[in-house]
This record gives structure tokens, sequence and C-alpha cells, in this order.
């Protein structure tokens, strides 16, 4: 039996090998992904690098996907498409080509050794709560309060919206 669908929000973001190019191959990856459709993404943002300071700035997005994927499955696919895009793990916060973040599933709230829900630190993030806003203003993130809320708490120094074609990936 299918699992029902689930509305989920991606955070994408990549600050290595033609960022831009990156987070469009992961928007055109998230669009293919079985068991899931991928609604609409949000402008592409560039930030400051939230770790070491030595390193590019990084170009984010948000991504609203319907899938029929349990979280962990979804995390899974999502870790591929890193993989796919020349992801590799050596330093927490450094530079990288592709981060997927699972940000939200629904109002599910979890806290496993591999995933957490909401994903840790959204309230503190504004390349990902200004993007997320794009999509949906009045959401109430499990825990944290109305993302209205938290993007008033979080001020968008650091963060400005690129200039971009209006559609990215193909059929949107």
């Amino acid at each position: 039996m299918n699992q029902p669908l689930a509305r989920a929000f991606i955070g994408i973001g990549s600050n290595l090998d033609d960022p831009v190019r990156q987070v469009e191959s992961a928007l055109n990856a998230l669009s293919q992904l079985s068991e899931s459709c991928l609604r609409r993404h949000s402008s592409l943002y560039r930030s400051a690098p939230m770790g070491p300071a030595d390193q590019p700035d990084y170009i984010n997005a948000v991504a609203e996907l319907e899938t029929s994927l349990e979280p962990v499955g979804l995390l899974n696919k999502l870790q591929e498409i890193e993989t796919q895009q020349g992801r590799t793990r050596a330093e927490r916060w450094g530079p990288r080509t592709l981060d997927l973040d699972l940000l939200l599933y629904g109002r599910m709230v979890l806290d496993d050794p591999g995933l957490v829900l909401p994903h840790p630190g959204i309230a503190d993030r504004p390349f990902v709560l200004y993007p997320l806003s794009e999509l949906v203003s009045d959401i109430e993130i499990p825990g944290q309060g109305m993302l209205g809320t938290l993007l008033a708490d979080c001020p968008s120094s650091g963060l400005s919206k690129l200039d971009q074609p209006d559609k990215l990936v193909k059929g949107m």
C-alpha cells in the first residue's frame, strides 16, 4: 500500500564548482525523484558561509515536494543526489558542491540519530527562512513557532536575492 503524500521542504546550498549550476542541477534532480513531485522552488539567494569564513559564499534555495517516501527514505535519496553531484563530507560546515537538507516533513517532529525534524537550527538561518517564506508565509515550524515570527527575529543581513530566469527547472 502506498504511503500518503506528505509536503516536504528541502534546503539547497552550494558554494563550489559553479554553485548556481549545482543548485539548478539539484532542482532538476528533485523534479525527477521517484514517488515525489517537485511543486515549486524559491528564488536563489547568496549568503555568507555559516562555517569557516575562508570559503566562497553560498547559493541557497528551498524546494517544496509532495512525496510518498518516508522521511528516512527521502533523506537517503537526497544524499544520493548530493553524491551524484560530487559531494564529499570532509569538513563540518566546510565548502561543498551540494548540500540538500530535509527541513520539514509535514508537521513531523523527529529526533533520531540520523534525522532530526524540523532541521536543527532552522529558526536561526536566514538562508533557509527567507527562501521558505517565498513558498509559504503562514506555516508553523513544529516546536519553533510561526514562520513570520521567526523571520522577525532573524535579520536578513548578508543575504541577497539573485536575479535569475523565471523558470529554472524545465517544465515548471
